[in-house]
């Protein structure tokens, strides 16, 4: 169990910072920021306006100042980096993992200041940014580290202790030595533990894995989420098509990317950027809003529309507008779990098609069941309130809805994903649009036609 310590904690530390920048106290914050690392110093900067950020960022510990930016927001991170000289750019990412780099002069610097910190570095580093930068986004590519330590299996543990002694600084989270051969062909991986636990003369190729799976750079980073999952991994080597060993994957940054996208699919669902700052100006915002909102207005047009073709219908009976709610929202809630269900299953991979008819046919049965159900409990509620002919119609009604919206939940996904559109963003607006208007139809089209 994790405790809320660390949480309280940083919100003091917060309230702290957010005085001293007002009474201009630079030691106060040096001295607060000091016992922080990147990540909670990041935390801090995104939780203060836009406006006290680059002050707060000159007083950053010595040797954190990049980490922070890699931990920040994109768009606040991004604003930040524009505020910031090349020099102390160039000062605060030199030391800094080649990966986290390659991240930075893509998402937060802008082309001539990632041009400028490319240009003075020197060429094996640079020629490592540009072997991350050169594959996809959101590949295997992007997240591996080139800086692993390799050793050959012919050689000693003895002779791998010295040659770590030698290392300056072991690249982060290093629990296995990648074994390669003299043409850097990836052939297992040593941990670490075993140069303590056996004796200095036993030979790498004794006690090395052999049996290690590998990742391609090419591959998604939802599979080599899964691929962490599913075994348990804290490391796992990328290498070519050719068995040629490029870096490794650790699963702090495979954390970082689960995270990612539990926020893509979060604000994603109700049109915002997973990037969103929280004191972004207020006129972005408002722009970057605008286009989910119109949407869903244009949406809401449609389902009026439905609704005015029936004026006379509830100029008639006036207790089917009370109704109408019921119907629009229990085939909204149907609708979502079941959309949420796809969605999930896209993203995790269980959902291809094989399996697509078999789903189809499990949550139309959902749908159906439920329906009947459900229009049961509301029919014997509106008989009561009102009468049988306005009970029979609700039912019927309800039944309807509950079937397109199951159908809908999981056919509107199926369909953007593979029209490769992402359907956390626009799944949500389309199943609103099916339930609402197939329920408003469905309900006042049955009244007009027993009733009226």
């Amino acid at each position: 169990m994790i405790t809320n310590n660390n949480s309280t904690q940083t919100d003091e530390t917060l309230k702290v910072i957010s005085r001293a920048i007002e009474n201009c106290e630079k030691k106060a914050i040096k001295d607060q920021l000091a016992l922080l690392n990147a990540a909670e110093i990041a935390h801090i900067f995104n939780a203060l306006p836009a406006a006290d950020r680059p002050c707060l960022f000159e007083s950053i510990p010595d040797g954190l100042s990049g980490e922070v930016l890699l931990h920040m927001s994109e768009v606040a991170a991004t604003e930040l980096a524009d505020e910031i000289d090349i020099a102390t750019l160039h000062h605060a990412t030199k030391k800094m993992d080649t990966a986290d780099v390659a991240e930075l002069l893509d998402e937060v610097f802008d082309k001539e200041t990632a041009d400028d910190l490319l240009d003075n570095m020197g060429a094996g580093r640079r020629q490592r940014i540009e072997l991350n930068l050169s594959y996809e986004e959101d590949t295997a590519g992007r997240l591996m580290h080139t800086d692993a330590i390799t050793i050959r299996s012919d050689v000693t543990l003895g002779t791998v202790q010295r040659y770590l002694q030698r290392h300056d600084n072991v690249p982060k989270d290093t629990n296995v030595l990648m074994v390669v051969d003299r043409d850097n062909h990836f052939k297992g991986a040593l941990y670490i533990l075993n140069l303590i636990l056996h004796l200095p003369d036993t030979l790498v190729a004794d006690v090395m894995e052999t049996d290690w799976r590998t990742i391609s750079p090419e591959t998604p980073e939802k599979e080599v989420i899964r691929a962490f999952e599913d075994h348990d991994w804290y490391s796992a080597p990328v290498t070519d098509e050719n068995g040629l060993f490029l870096g490794r994957i650790v699963v702090d940054d495979v954390i970082d990317s689960m995270r990612d996208e539990a926020d893509h699919h979060m604000l994603g669902s109700v049109g915002l950027d997973d990037d969103e700052d929280l004191f972004a100006p207020i006129l972005p915002s408002v722009g970057r809003r605008t286009i989910w909102l119109t949407l869903n207005l244009l949406t809401a047009f449609l389902a009026s529309w439905v609704i005015g073709l029936f004026e006379a219908t509830l100029d008639k009976v006036v207790a089917l507008a009370v109704l109408m709610p019921i119907v629009a929202s229990m085939g909204g809630i149907a609708g979502s779990q079941t959309l949420t269900l796809t969605i999930r299953g896209l993203a995790m991979g269980q959902i291809v098609s094989s399996n697509t008819h078999s789903l189809i046919k499990k949550e139309l049965g959902i749908g159906i069941i439920n329906g009947l159900l459900w229009s049961l409990v509301v029919a014997i509620a509106a008989y009561l309130w009102f009468d049988i002919q306005i009970a029979m119609v609700i039912g019927a009604a309800l039944i309807f809805n509950m079937i397109a919206a199951a159908l809908a939940g999981i056919i509107v996904p199926l369909m953007l994903h593979r029209m490769k559109i992402d359907p956390a963003l626009s799944g949500a607006v389309i199943l609103t649009t099916v339930t609402d208007v197939v329920g408003f139809m469905a309900f006042l089209g049955l009244a007009t036609l027993f009733i009226v």
